[in-house]
């Protein structure tokens, strides 16, 4: 006989599976660094255990999903007053995804590419936590603005003014410092 916590861990997995690594995704975007992004995963798949219930009666579960996981990263900003987030890992850059085959070795390239992931890195330090997010989210994750909007609660013409500001301020930056992706 299947006991009642292995059914429900059961269904947990289902229900979950499909959502874990754009949920992953967006907690290491929020919170820049693996270690954290990694504390943040496991602290809301903890609290959506214990609303399951919840889970399983929501139509678009992946947004849901998202808002709870952004509303716990805001959550813990404010409690712990944390430093600025730093939003790009090199590796996760597109492009920067495969490994250079060792017949193609190219240290001029291999070097300029990291001087522009450190520029576009620095740049993206310089928006408000709110352009960055708005950035990320639409941009790097392909996120739409109505599930942007349900992450973050706030009006999609906001969101679409801060992305408008936000790329061009990281144009500026960019352009001032001749780095160009």
């Amino acid at each position: 006989m299947v006991s009642t916590e292995h059914k429900q861990a059961s269904a947990f997995d289902r229900l979950m599976r499909p959502h874990l690594d754009r949920l992953y995704r967006l907690a290491f975007r929020l919170t820049g660094a693996k270690s954290e992004a990694e504390d943040l995963f496991q602290d809301v798949l903890v609290k959506i255990y214990g609303r399951m219930d919840d889970l399983v009666d929501i139509r678009e579960p992946g947004t849901w999903l998202c808002r709870v996981m952004y509303n716990h990263f805001i959550d813990d900003r404010r409690r712990f007053a944390r430093q600025r987030l730093v939003s790009v890992d090199s590796a996760l850059l597109p492009g920067n995804s495969v490994e250079a085959l060792p017949g193609d070795l190219d240290p001029e390239r291999d070097a300029r590419r990291a001087d522009n992931i450190t520029q576009l890195e620095k740049a993206l330090s310089t928006l408000s936590d709110d352009q960055r997010h708005v950035l990320l989210l639409h941009d790097v994750e392909g996120y739409k603005f109505s599930e942007i909007q349900e992450v973050t609660g706030d009006p999609i013409g906001t969101l679409k003014s801060r992305l408008h500001r936000a790329r061009a301020r990281l144009r500026e930056l960019l352009e001032q410092n001749g780095t160009f992706f």
